[in-house]
């Protein structure tokens, strides 16, 4: 877990801080090898020091050596050829103060000039070790260590101012008559003129091409690791920034996902798809809504065993040459319900441009048709009212003039019972006539509210009151269910007329007795009155057609009652709903705006 945690936070940190801490530790990993050489170098320096003060030193013991045992200068000029003889050694040359060359490995110097580029007098007196680069034709430079050369400390050397013999060997002079120097030797040099034999200088020239080789490849080695090393880096920053590429990529396309995830299923439209062999892939919310199906029930299933044939029937249809089908459908659901459905559907494709399956969208146009149909209703309305406006007044003036006359003729003729009887009968049918005209002027024209603040509970129990003693009278059994509501701002007589027109039209399909209920119910920032019988119910056919004006089943109804109720409600910001069933009963609906 702790892993995860450290890898988690390294891929979280930006490359560029990253990139920076690099910059800023290059800078000191060059120092650091560049010191690191240095420290090489400085300890190659010192090895090569060491190694020319300890062949100074083998010479000045066997210079000491060879005094003890009397050798002669044959004997130590062999003992220095042999060391000469080394592959490692590019000369010993002996020189005195003034810089001539009392031996060397060549004989041709003896006798020239050596080191005047130094301070020979001054080197003379010097016991520690003194070293410098001396440049090689023949290759490499030659690392030379040189100091004052005393075998015996105040003693003259023991080969006067002879010479030593250094590298390359070379071929012996003659020798003097008198006396046969041993091979490989040469006859002592005159004694030297000027400085004393004391004042005399070894110069130790060590071939530096094995260190420069191995110095070469240490270098060419550091190169290579510090390449390796950058390279290393460089794949580090690379591989950082592609991880948390990686990482953001998967970031987005997870936010993305979980995005079209959280659309796909809680998108206001049904979605189902099926792949090339005809199961369901993908099956929403609102597609479980609409069709009354679980969404795990459905998914992986054949769509030919779960979805109404008429889904089937839009996929069925569906060509691949016809990208887009757009269709409307009436669904038979779970439930028995037909639900219009408004369906596009289309052909999914793979990477090479094949089918892959199918994909429908669909949405309940259930409230969409039922607004369509109050709009056609209000323009039939709006028509109706206007004709119905202009016909009730064109009649009302007539009427009063038959009135008029009706009872004139009723008081003249009164003593003849058969015509005070005609008379009677025509003021009363004219007076009924008024009254369909007043009911159609009042329909046609708005109507005009006086909201006060009322108790809807007891306007329910008020209206109830007066329809009580017909209820007895048809067997029919009143039950409300009051709730605990704050009052309202309504028109109290309009609404009391909205309620007696529903107990009524109630009680007409009840006359064989049943039960009246109403409920009161607070739904949100509305209130909610239900008026529920148990009669006969409304027919389908019949159910479009409810609230249209002069529309009734009644043989003495005027059709105007529901259409005068309708407009009360819509006047009041409200609405009214019925749902009915043959031979169980009807439920109306009435929702107002509990802040109006």
């Amino acid at each position: 877990m702790s892993g995860e945690k450290k890898s988690g936070f390294w891929l979280s940190l930006s490359p560029w801080i990253i990139l920076g801490a690099l910059v800023i530790l290059l800078p000191i990993f060059a120092f650091m090898t560049l010191d690191a050489i240095n420290m090489q170098k400085a300890h190659t320096t010192r090895l090569l020091v060491d190694k020319g003060a300890a062949l100074i030193r083998a010479f000045e013991a066997g210079a000491r050596t060879g005094m003890g045992m009397r050798w002669g200068f044959f004997e130590l000029q062999k003992l220095l050829i042999e060391t000469a003889q080394q592959a490692d050694i590019d000369h010993l040359i002996v020189t005195n103060a003034d810089g001539r060359i009392l031996a060397c490995g060549d004989p041709s110097l003896i006798g020239e000039t050596y080191g005047l580029d130094l301070d020979l007098a001054h080197v003379a007196t010097l016991t520690a070790e003194q070293w410098r680069r001396v440049p090689h034709p023949a290759g490499a430079d030659t690392f030379e260590v040189y100091r004052r050369f005393a075998p015996t400390p105040g003693a003259p050397p023991p080969f006067g101012n002879g010479f030593f013999a250094g590298r390359p060997p070379f071929p012996p002079p003659p020798p003097p008559p008198d006396r046969r120097p041993p091979d490989g030797a040469v006859s002592p040099p005159p004694p030297a003129q000027g400085p004393t034999g004391r004042d005399l200088i070894i110069f130790v020239g060590l071939d530096m091409s094995p260190i420069e080789a191995a110095r070469h490849e240490d270098a060419w080695h550091t190169a290579i690791m510090a390449a390796i090393l950058l390279l290393i880096g460089f794949a580090g920053i690379v591989s950082l920034m592609l991880a948390q590429g990686f990482r953001t990529t998967r970031a987005s396309l997870s936010r993305v996902q979980a995005f079209s995830d959280h659309l796909v299923t809680h998108m206001p439209m049904g979605l189902v798809a099926i792949d090339g062999q005809g199961l369901i892939t993908a099956f929403n919310a609102t597609a479980a809504a609409i069709l009354e199906r679980e969404v795990p029930a459905v998914l992986g299933r054949p769509a030919a065993e779960v979805l109404p044939s008429a889904c089937l029937d839009i996929f069925d249809r569906m060509r691949e040459d016809r990208r887009v089908l757009t269709r409307e459908i009436d669904c038979p659901v779970g439930s028995g319900r037909i639900v219009p459905l408004d369906c596009v559907a289309t052909v999914l494709l793979d990477e090479a441009g094949g089918p892959a399956g199918k994909i429908a969208l669909f949405r309940d146009m259930t409230e969409v048709r039922r607004l369509e149909r109050e709009v056609a209703r209000s323009q039939r309305l709006a028509s109706v009212g206007s004709l119905a406006a202009g016909v009730a007044h064109e009649i009302r003036n007539p009427l009063s003039s038959l009135k008029g006359f009706a009872t004139y003729f009723r008081d003249r003729h009164g003593a003849d019972p058969e015509d005070g009887k005609i008379a009677t009968i025509m003021i009363q049918e004219t007076e009924r006539l008024n009254r369909v005209i007043g009911q159609l002027l009042e329909f046609a024209r708005p109507p005009q509210l006086d909201r006060k603040p009322t108790d809807l509970a007891a306007l329910v129990r008020q209206a109830l009151d007066l329809v009580a003693e017909r209820a007895r009278a048809s067997g029919v059994a009143l039950r409300t269910e009051p709730a605990d509501l704050p009052e309202i701002r309504v028109d109290g007589d309009r609404l009391k007329q909205v309620l007696l027109n529903l107990f009524l039209n109630a009680l007409a399909a009840m006359e064989g007795g049943g039960t009246l209920s109403v409920t009161l119910a607070r739904d949100g920032e509305r209130v909610r009155i239900t008026v529920a019988d148990t009669g006969a119910g409304i027919k389908k056919e019949d159910m479009g057609r409810v609230f249209d004006p002069y529309y009734t089943t009644k043989p003495s109804g005027t059709g105007l009652g529901l259409a005068i109720a309708h407009k009360i409600v819509e006047a009041h910001g409200g609405e009214i709903r019925l749902a009915s069933e043959p031979g169980r009963g009807t439920t109306v609906t009435v929702t107002l705006p509990a802040g109006t």
